[in-house]
């Protein structure tokens, strides 16, 4: 079912994309935010959310590449000790018992046992980092990109709430704060006619060139977290939010420890129902694992921490009109059916499209053209209609019928019957022949250039549209041989623009094998998959000599690649077309060297391989903690091994090779005392 929503929820997923890109320009460039807060944060947390469930859907302007937008040019900019990262969100009972589900795997915990969460309020303000070495505040920046941000330690200092030496003795040396800036309600009120929302005048506010202006504003700052710390003590997330108002910080009323899902549902609904009376904007609440031993072996995932999550606050629902169905195409040929609905505000949003899904739920709803729907916007910057009034409906309308053969190329369309569930998926696909339906190919190329691709900059979406249209391109390798006496030609290209063009893609020559791998746009494997692949076949020409069964099968010994993988390489391979594109590549770019995760790593150059049950830790956090220390993974035992872990029922077979090749085989305890672990 996920595979064949891809290509319809991908061209949703773009419109999104561009949406928060928008909003981030004006918000973070402009000082002038054109739509309520919780508008932002539910079309960030359901891009996020579409990036989680569809492997395939990835921008370079994501929430989860990027937060914020690039800092402004007024202001210095700096880059963060530790990255500013995003959250995932949750909406349901459903999406708390899956995030809670995904530590208790990661960490190999007994579902017996207790994970205590630290409950805050998520503030609607802006978020800024201020840097204290020996209890004096010495710099402030704004999130920027998450990697790095605008210096506006001048006008943070005007904030009474922070205080420019922290109280008592017991701070760490150094230490990164993080926190919320925002303005109250009632304070608002006097500001109303300058600005759309309280968020909207801090955010100007604090964007101002003269700090004086800033002071006129009553800016508020609560902390609530840290990024970088030097001999910080505390242990837990609670022990340091009280350690913040120790310091001289404000922190919510509203903080608690909280076990248990149905606990923190009715703590939510609690606050909810309060969230009037609050005299600040709160958009939801955020629940963090409290435990920061148990926070570190969790670690991050992409943008956002596996250790937290936003439980954000109700969905906005409005009703309106289908004036229109049209059926999109994505990169993998999910056809995605939207309904072009009459202008309806939702939450302060003029939504003008809403999702339909797939066949099966315009089967499932009976929705027509003319009828009136329900919208819902949970997160969703293209809503999805939930229900029809059929009460409404004109008596001479008439049952979508879903288009059989594909609206691009006329090609015969299809449902996938599904192995596992033993049912046909909901979602019809037009079949992925290599190039040869344009709607398709057009997307192949759109994601060949993307930023986890070959990131060529300056060569954007709409070019690609352009390039096709003039029959510049056809193929992601023409990308690499355009005319640029033709494109110099064309409306809106100089010279210096055409010589920009032609030096970023002179540039992008050279480029890893997982980010190449990924680049090809094959289904199922996405930055994950292609990384594991990469590491086994090594190199460029290991990966363009797979032509029969044994090398496919030969890929099932990576840990990670299943069936799906495999039937999606081998699909791929079968395709002439795409065969011939990967002769060409090979004349024409580099393959460099994997990046390694940190520099001088305790498992810099060393290789492990595991096999076994592990006790206390699961197979993924033992693989991140050996990749975080520089070290590489092995899914086959070889001369190049240096270690093969055992845990509990080994591979025997495994062991007894590892023997003969003289490869050290440890046990998990031994390997955890190599990594200097005290945690299991």
């Amino acid at each position: 079912m996920i595979k064949k929503k891809n290509s319809e929820i991908e061209k949703d997923y773009l419109k999104k994309i561009n949406k928060i890109q928008k909003l981030n320009k004006a918000y973070y460039v402009n000082s002038k935010p054109i739509v309520e807060d919780k508008i932002y944060d539910e079309l960030k947390k359901n891009i996020l959310d579409l990036e989680k469930k569809y492997y395939f859907l990835k921008n370079e302007m994501s929430p989860s590449t990027s937060v914020g937008y690039k800092p402004s040019k007024n202001f210095k900019k700096v880059r963060h000790m530790t990255p500013m990262l995003s959250l995932g969100n949750a909406f349901n009972r459903d999406d708390l018992i899956n995030f809670e589900k995904k530590i208790y795997n990661f960490l190999s915990f007994n579902h017996n046992t207790k994970i205590e969460y630290s409950v805050e309020p998520k503030i609607d303000g802006i978020s800024a980092s201020l840097f204290y070495k020996d209890g004096k505040f010495i710099q402030g920046l704004s999130r920027g990109d998450g990697a790095q941000g605008e210096d506006i330690t001048e006008n943070l200092k005007t904030i009474e709430d922070i205080p420019k030496d922290l109280n008592g003795k017991d701070y760490p040396h150094e230490i990164d704060i993080r926190g919320e800036v925002f303005i109250n309600n009632s304070d608002f009120e006097n500001l109303k006619n300058k600005f759309a929302n309280p968020r909207n005048a801090a955010s100007g506010s604090l964007r101002q060139k003269d700090p004086k202006e800033t002071k006129k504003i009553p800016l508020r700052f609560v902390a609530y977290t840290f990024g970088y710390s030097k001999d910080l003590k505390i242990k837990n997330q609670f022990e340091f939010l009280v350690s913040l108002k120790k310091w001289g910080f404000k922190t919510n009323e509203f903080n608690k420890v909280i076990s248990g899902i149905e606990n923190l549902i009715t703590n939510h609904k609690k606050i909810e129902e309060q969230r009037n009376k609050i005299d600040f904007d709160i958009d939801g609440l955020v629940y963090k694992v409290n435990d920061f031993n148990l926070q570190k072996r969790l670690g991050y995932a992409a943008n956002a921490p596996r250790w937290a999550v936003a439980h954000k606050f109700s969905a906005n629902k409005s009703i309106s009109e289908i004036l229109k169905i049209e059926i999109q195409i994505g990169r993998t040929g999910a056809l995605t059916p939207v309904a072009k609905i009459k202008p309806v505000n939702i939450g302060g949003v003029l939504v003008s499209n809403a999702t339909l899904h797939n066949e099966d739920e315009i089967n499932r709803k009976d929705i027509r053209l003319g009828d009136t729907v329900i919208v819902e916007r949970a997160g969703d910057v293209i809503p999805h209609v939930i229900s029809v009034d059929k009460k409404k409906r004109n008596k001479n309308s008439k049952k979508f019928v879903f288009p059989k053969k594909c609206p691009s190329c006329g090609f015969e369309t299809i449902k996938e019957f599904n192995k596992i569930t033993k049912k046909f998926d909901a979602v019809r696909r037009c079949p992925d022949r290599g190039f040869e339906c344009e709607k398709i190919a057009i997307e192949k190329i759109k994601h060949f250039i993307s930023k986890d691709a070959f990131n060529i900059d300056g060569f954007g979406k709409k070019i690609v549209e352009s390039f096709w249209a003039k029959k510049l391109i056809r193929y992601p390798n023409d990308i690499f041989n355009l005319d640029y006496k033709v494109i110099s030609k064309l409306e809106g290209w100089g010279d210096i623009s055409v010589a920009n063009l032609k030096y970023s893609i002179e540039t992008k020559k050279k480029i890893t094998l997982s980010r190449f791998i990924y680049s090809m746009g094959i289904r199922h494997i996405g930055q994950e998959n292609a990384k594991l692949i990469a590491k086994n076949l090594n190199s460029l020409d290991n990966f363009l000599s797979m032509k029969n069964q044994l090398d496919f099968r030969h890929l099932l010994n990576i840990d990670g690649i299943g069936d799906t993988q495999i039937i999606s390489i081998q699909n791929f391979f079968s395709n002439k077309k795409n065969l011939l594109m990967l002769e060409k590549f090979k004349k024409i770019i580099e393959i460099l060297p994997e990046e390694e995760n940190i520099i001088g790593g305790i498992f810099k150059g060393k290789t492990f391989m595991l096999t076994g049950k592990l006790e206390g830790i699961s197979r993924a956090e033992a693989k991140s903690l050996i990749e975080k220390n520089s070290g590489k993974i092995s899914s086959n035992v070889n001369k190049k091994l240096d270690y093969l872990v055992i845990g509990d029922k080994p591979t025997i077979r495994k062991v007894n090779e590892a023997k003969d090749l003289n490869i050290k085989v440890i046990s998990q305890k031994d390997f955890l005392k190599m990594l200097n672990f005290k945690d299991f």
